[in-house]
């Protein structure tokens, strides 16, 4: 069942405003419905999602994945979103890769799927899949553009936050790439840019003051400790955390399976969520269903 168009379109408008606001905010992102009734009830204004969490969580690898059998596909992915955003009362913005087309047609259906699902924005890359290098700026302009006008067809409020991996990808000129594609994005008619590989407060400040828009970077990548506090008083909007918090889950379920294995003890145990805790969360998350969505 589709969310309602009001309480639909409400949260697309609280998801800009956020990004309009005077200052940033953190934004982490899950992986399945119980991580985001989890993350919500935290007090967070909005979530994400992960395509790398999405993929674990199907036992598939991700990012530059070529083999269609392994790859998580469109509608696995869209899905997934729908029923993280059916869950929640925040908005939520979905992880779509490079938009899952070779085409700005292909790319504005993702979106217009996507606003579909229940979802208050997302993330388009800039990177060609088939050969993992950047697309030409004027290429993938062009898909930021027809994603645009497929927002403006739906009329729901949107937010679309274009991503740049020219710094990811480690070229010696990634920043001024980076800085140029970003404010072409914008242009072409996105909310948001979304530059990783950047954690630190020197470079963030670089970005903050030659993007002309909202920023967004990502913490928990490769290394941990980056203050999102820190970002945002450099002037970043968003603050997201890609799938660093679902492969942290992954990772204390290797630690347990090995301390079980080798040692026979359940340390790990202590820090667990308490069933009746756990119980109560879900039980009032559910409840309140009827109020502000439904499964997809």
């Amino acid at each position: 069942m589709e969310l309602s168009m009001s309480r639909e379109g409400g949260r697309g408008r609280a998801f800009l405003d956020l990004h309009r606001a005077e200052r940033g905010f953190v934004m982490p992102n899950a992986w399945d419905i119980g991580s985001a009734i989890v993350l919500a009830s935290e007090g967070f204004a909005a979530i994400g999602t992960t395509s790398a969490g999405i993929a674990f969580s199907l036992g598939r690898p991700d990012y530059d994945v070529r083999d269609p059998q392994l790859a998580v596909s469109r509608s696995e992915m869209l899905d997934a979103v729908g029923r993280i955003a059916g869950a929640v009362a925040v908005p939520v913005s979905a992880d779509l890769e490079a938009g899952y087309g070779d085409t700005p047609e292909e790319v504005a259906q993702t979106v217009g799927l996507a606003i579909a699902a229940g979802s208050a924005g997302c993330n388009i890359e800039d990177v060609d899949r088939a050969t993992g290098h950047l697309l030409d700026v004027d290429a993938a302009a062009d898909r930021i553009a027809a994603s645009r006008q497929a927002i403006d067809r739906s009329g729901r409020t949107f937010v679309l936050n274009a991503r740049t991996d020219a710094v990811l990808l480690g070229s010696a000129v990634g920043m001024r790439v980076a800085i140029e594609r970003a404010n072409r994005y914008l242009e072409a008619g996105a909310d948001c840019v979304f530059t990783p590989g950047v954690a630190d407060v020197a470079r963030a400040q670089v970005l903050a003051r030659e993007i002309a828009g909202p920023v967004n970077l990502v913490i928990g990548l490769n290394e941990a400790a980056s203050s999102a506090t820190a970002l945002i008083d450099a002037g970043v909007k968003r603050i997201s955390v890609g799938g660093s918090i679902a492969r942290a889950a992954l990772g204390l379920v290797r630690q347990s399976a090995r301390e079980l294995r080798d040692h026979g003890t359940v340390s790990y145990a202590a820090g667990q969520i308490p069933q009746s805790e756990l119980n109560a969360l879900f039980k009032a998350a559910w409840r309140s269903r009827d109020g502000f969505g439904s499964t997809v």
